[in-house]
């Protein structure tokens, strides 16, 4: 089945303790699509400025993500400018310039209303809510969220988990949103509040997901070539999402198996700058470290 995403279409310039990559193709839908592209075929939504060039276009596009809903306007594409720590488990925003991105209000084209398997990346609440309200009947939305939402657009949020399936944030966002300090609570609480599922991020913890009458926890991929941890959570929940829509499924079986898929796209983004490994790599790489990924979790 296909699968929708919509957010952010960047230039990113990163610093990390490997180097410094200069207006790298980034943004949340961007790293979202070539993951997700790997198991199902990807339709974006999103905004970009007319520097935006070509060359991006065609290498999205070749790789099986459509662009119908890449919407280009006077101006230029976003662009964020940051810095990671020694441990590259914090990051200083240096510069960002939301330009075109600035006012984006997300038009979801006819043909792709119908879309079954829907992502909202990190964003406003209420865009993320403007994009359900055009869908026709989706069988499965997640969406993404972050601090600033839950600290300036609360009920907002709130509203929004009424009505998608699905939400994915980090342990302190998600203890954050409930008050609760003990992160079991704090999932299990978040669940009450709609949505099906919650998967909370743990960085290089891996994850812990709740849903409705199973939990689950998988450790991440434990690689040692961490060069750029830009867009690892939307790899993930590309990875997550794709695996889903591929299998038609939304059961808690297939919702363990599409977390360790993302878990495994996850670990290959870190692996360079920018988009450039997720870009190069292939279903049948991702199955193999899936491999070694469950074996690693296999107590027999």
């Amino acid at each position: 089945m296909s699968l929708l995403v919509v957010g952010s279409t960047a230039f990113d310039t990163i610093e990390t303790p490997h180097g410094k990559a200069e207006r790298c193709l980034g943004g949340s839908s961007t790293y979202f699509g070539l993951a997700a592209r790997l198991f199902t075929p990807v339709r974006l939504v999103s905004v970009v400025g007319e520097d935006f060039p070509a060359e991006s276009r065609s290498m999205l596009a070749d790789r099986g993500v459509c662009l119908d809903g890449l919407e280009e306007k006077a101006g230029k594409t976003f662009a964020w400018h940051g810095r990671y720590s020694a441990d590259m488990n914090s990051r200083e925003t240096i510069d960002v310039q939301l330009n075109t991105f600035g006012d984006f209000e997300p038009k979801v084209p006819a043909h792709y209303r119908e879309t079954p398997f829907v992502f909202l990346a990190n964003g406003s609440p209420k865009t993320q809510l403007s994009v359900v309200e055009q869908m026709t009947s989706p069988k499965f939305v997640v969406a993404d969220t972050m601090d600033l939402w839950i600290d300036i657009e609360k009920d907002g949020l709130l509203q929004l988990l009424q009505r998608i399936d699905g939400i994915i944030l980090n342990d302190s966002e998600v203890q954050q949103l409930t008050g609760e300090s003990n992160l079991i609570a704090a999932g299990e609480a978040t669940l009450a509040l709609g949505p099906k599922l919650v998967i909370v991020k743990k960085g290089e913890h891996g994850c812990f997901v709740f849903g409705q009458g199973f939990r689950y926890a998988l450790p991440a991929y434990p690689t040692t070539a961490v060069v750029d941890p830009t867009g690892a959570g939307d790899s993930f929940a590309g990875g997550f999402m794709g695996f889903l829509a591929h299998s038609g499924d939304v059961t808690a079986a297939s919702m363990k198996r599409a977390v360790a898929y993302g878990t495994v796209t996850a670990s290959f983004n870190v692996e360079g700058f920018g988009v450039d490994r997720l870009a190069e790599t292939d279903l049948k790489t991702v199955e193999g470290r899936l491999a070694e990924l469950m074996q690693l979790v296999d107590p027999s």
